[in-house]
């Protein structure tokens, strides 16, 4: 057997998401049953201070020989890194990401991938210009359990798909538990459920409805959605979205008009930081995403960014409903870890490969979500600084 391909990460921020990612990244492969790539951390780097960096080392239990460095810039100079995880706010990721290729790093860049779509297709185009990997790092994608589902609908089992419902909510007590200047709540960083919290419920609406399909009959949804801000900051407290996909994934209904075989679905996604998904934290309100097919129901269980089992809900005819035993297949996905590390082995992947863009998270499909978000945002009212929007670099926020 050939030794896995291994792959040197620098790690660009020193923040819990970063700390989750950093833990994951220096567990053994083997846990998940991988043997092909694996991963090690070269450097981290501190906005505000080598020391922090250390301490950051110190506390993910990184070997020791990894550097440490007070600036991003100094990070992105170093040899002994081939690609950066880029863990600040959305409202940082341009300048963050855009440092990195210029520096010719290849990246992995947190999502939301940037506060909008111009900001996307620019780093999408300098990637493309360099010959580097550049990924959003929507880390749901890639669980297994998301495969299995992907590939359940393209295999037909679920039919035609028509309704998708993902839900990503936390019910917190804004005022006391954000105030005016945390990240959740803070136009000067992105703030806002949809971003943050949206991105997830998007997710779920664009892996089964848009992903599924073959990429030649792929078109963008259009958007009607409603937004209620947060009465402190701005930032959206609460966003509800209808996505109107014109194709879907399945037969289209027998008798549609010029023999077409397109039919179209609804993607409804929803956010909010003042009622939860999960409110008692035992999943007793089940299920957080309903996929929903013309010979039944996926329903899936868990938060929307980790859930560990999906159920498929086989669909009755006429009066075959309510007789009878119902028939639900159950399928359990354990997490060795938090899950992020499968992301990471796409990315080493695709350098071993020598892709610089994912199948499973590509650019095109990146940009569509964002121009999403965008066209929520403007329909809502919802406006970052002036900044954080600009195509302009460098740029000091």
């Amino acid at each position: 057997m050939s030794s896995p391909y291994t792959v040197r990460w620098g790690i660009l921020a020193t923040g819990m998401i970063a700390d989750l990612f950093v833990k994951d990244l220096i567990l053994d492969p083997s846990t998940r049953e991988v043997s092909d790539v694996k991963h090690e951390v070269k450097a981290v780097a501190s906005s505000t201070s080598a020391d922090r960096a250390k301490k950051f080392i110190q506390d993910c239990k990184v070997p020791e020989d990894a550097a440490a460095y007070g600036s991003y810039e100094e990070l992105v100079k170093d040899t002994n890194v081939d690609i950066i995880y880029v863990a600040t706010p959305h409202s940082h990721h341009y300048q963050n990401t855009m440092l990195c290729l210029e520096a010719g790093k290849h990246v992995l860049c947190e999502k939301a991938f940037t506060t909008n779509a111009a900001q996307a297709k620019r780093l999408i185009e300098v990637a493309q210009a360099k010959n580097l990997f550049l990924m959003e790092a929507v880390w749901t994608r890639f669980f297994p359990l998301s495969i299995q589902i992907r590939k359940f609908i393209e295999d037909g089992n679920l039919g035609a798909v028509h309704r998708v419902i993902a839900d990503n909510s936390f019910g917190d007590p804004v005022e006391e538990t954000y105030g005016t200047s945390h990240r959740m709540v803070n136009p000067d960083l992105a703030g806002g459920c949809l971003l943050d919290l949206g991105i997830y419920s998007l997710t779920w609406v664009f892996q089964t409805l848009y992903h599924t399909l073959p990429h030649q009959s792929r078109k963008p949804p259009t958007v009607v959605s409603a937004v209620t801000p947060y009465h402190l900051t701005g930032a959206d407290e609460m966003t509800s979205m209808i996505l109107t996909f014109p194709t879907a994934p399945g037969p289209a209904p027998a008798g549609t008009p010029d023999g077409s075989q397109i039919h179209p679905a609804h993607g409804i996604a929803l956010t909010n930081l003042r009622v939860a998904t999960d409110p008692d934290g035992h999943n007793s309100a089940r299920p957080s995403i309903r996929i929903q097919g013309t010979k039944g129901e996926i329903q899936i269980d868990g938060p929307a960014f980790r859930p560990r089992a999906w159920r498929f809900i086989q669909a009755k005819a006429g009066d075959e409903k309510g007789k009878g035993e119902p028939k639900v297949e159950v399928h359990e996905c354990p997490i060795p870890g938090h899950g992020m590390f499968w992301e990471a082995d796409e990315c080493a992947r695709c350098l071993r490969d020598g892709r610089v863009e994912s199948e499973g998270m590509g650019w095109e499909e990146s940009v569509v979500i964002m121009e999403v978000m965008d066209e929520v945002r403007r329909q809502g009212g919802i406006k970052y600084p002036e900044g954080i929007e600009s195509l302009e670099y460098p740029l000091a926020l």
